[in-house]
C-alpha cells in the first residue's frame, strides 16, 4: 500500500467502494446527485454538457443540491467526479478544464489519452487524478506521467472497452503500482464488487446497471432493452467508433443493420454523434445504437438509484460475510 492513501480523505463518505461510471449521454445531474447522496462516487463526462457554460451550471447545481442534502442529513455526500476526454479531438478540453478548476474538484478521471497535460493544474486545485487505461503498457505510461490512480478497462466493460482478463490485468498492474486501482468491466452486483477488492482494487466502476435507473438520461427504450438482454446480446465491434466497443445487438438490429455483417472499422471522432453511413437519416451511434457491458445479465428491472444502491450494499455485505 502507498505511504499516503490518496483516497483516505473521503473513504468514510462512501457506503460502497464504487464509482457510478461516467457514461456518454447517460450520466447527468440527477444520476450524479442520487449516487453521491447514497455514498457512491458520482461521475459524468464533461462532454455530456452542450458547452463549458452548461458544465458550470451542472457543477453548481450538483454542489448546491449535495450541500443541501448534507445540511439536512448531517452526513457528507460522496465526491463528484468529472471525466475529461483528453484526446486531441476534444476541442473543448481547455475550456472544460478551466471550469473544473474553478469548482475545485476532489477527483477527475481522464480518458482517451495521456493525463500529462492536465495533471499539474488539477493537482494544484487539489484533485486526485485517475487515468483510464486499457493495456499494461498504457498503465505504465500513465503512472510515469504522474497519475494518482488508474481505471483498468477490462474485457466486458460497456462502450469503448479493454480486452484483457480482469484477473490478469489487475495483478499485472499491482506488480508495479501500489496506488488506487479501479476495476471497470463486469461489476453487476455487490458480490462482484467485493471480488474486485479481493483482487487488489480499491474501487470499481458500475456502469450498465446505472443506465437502467430512473435517474439516468438514457432513453426508456434503452433501459427496457437492457432488462430484456443478457451478456449474450453484447457485441464487441470496431464498426461504430473505430475502437473496440461493446454494443447491444438488439439495438443494432432495430436500426436496420446486421450485427453479423458490419463494417470492419468506423471513424474515430470522440464525443460526437456521427452518422454511420453517408446519409443523414442513417442511425447514429449512442443515440440509436446503444452500448452495454457484460453486466447486462445483472439488469433485471429499472430501479431508482436509491433502490439499486441499497440492493448492492446488501449484496456486498453478504459477500463480505461469506468470505469471513
Amino acid at each position: 500500500m502507498p505511504t499516503i492513501d490518496p483516497l483516505s480523505r473521503f473513504r468514510d463518505r462512501l457506503s460502497l467502494p464504487l464509482i457510478a461510471a461516467p457514461m456518454f449521454l447517460v450520466s447527468g445531474v440527477e444520476l450524479v446527485v442520487a449516487a453521491c447522496r447514497n455514498g457512491v462516487i458520482g461521475s459524468f463526462p464533461t462532454v455530456n454538457c452542450r458547452s463549458p457554460e452548461q458544465l458550470d451550471e451542472w457543477l453548481s447545481e450538483i454542489e448546491s443540491r449535495l450541500r443541501r442534502h448534507s445540511d439536512e442529513t448531517g452526513k457528507p455526500a460522496a465526491p463528484v467526479c468529472a471525466n475529461l476526454i483528453v484526446h486531441r479531438s476534444n476541442a473543448r478540453l481547455e475550456q472544460d478544464l478551466q471550469v473544473l478548476l474553478r469548482h475545485k474538484p476532489e477527483m477527475v478521471i481522464t480518458s482517451v489519452g495521456s493525463p500529462a497535460p492536465v495533471l499539474k493544474p488539477l493537482h494544484d486545485a487539489g484533485a486526485i487524478v485517475l487515468a483510464d487505461v486499457a493495456s499494461i503498457r498504457h498503465a505504465e505510461r500513465a503512472v510515469a506521467a504522474g497519475a494518482d490512480g488508474l481505471v483498468l478497462l477490462t474485457a466486458g466493460a460497456g462502450g469503448q472497452t479493454g480486452w484483457l482478463n480482469p484477473f490478469v490485468f489487475v495483478r499485472a498492474v499491482r506488480a508495479f503500482f501500489d496506488g488506487p486501482l479501479v476495476l471497470a468491466g463486469g461489476i453487476s452486483d455487490g458480490h462482484a464488487l467485493r471480488a474486485a477488492q479481493a483482487l487488489g482494487c480499491d474501487l470499481a466502476y458500475m456502469g450498465t446497471k446505472f443506465i437502467a435507473t430512473r435517474e439516468s438520461m438514457a432513453d426508456s427504450r434503452y433501459k427496457d432493452m437492457l432488462v430484456a438482454s443478457s451478456a449474450d446480446d453484447i457485441l464487441l465491434t470496431t464498426a461504430f467508433t473505430g475502437l473496440q466497443t461493446n454494443m447491444l445487438r438488439p439495438s443494432i438490429e432495430a436500426a436496420g443493420l446486421d450485427p453479423d455483417d458490419l463494417p470492419a472499422r468506423g471513424a474515430i471522432d470522440i464525443g460526437k454523434d456521427i452518422d454511420i453511413g453517408a446519409r443523414e437519416n442513417r442511425p447514429k451511434r449512442w443515440k440509436d445504437i446503444w452500448s452495454g457491458g457484460h453486466s447486462t445479465s445483472g439488469v433485471t428491472e429499472v430501479l431508482s438509484v436509491d433502490e439499486m444502491i441499497a440492493r448492492t450494499v446488501a449484496e456486498y455485505r453478504a459477500a463480505d460475510l461469506r468470505l469471513r
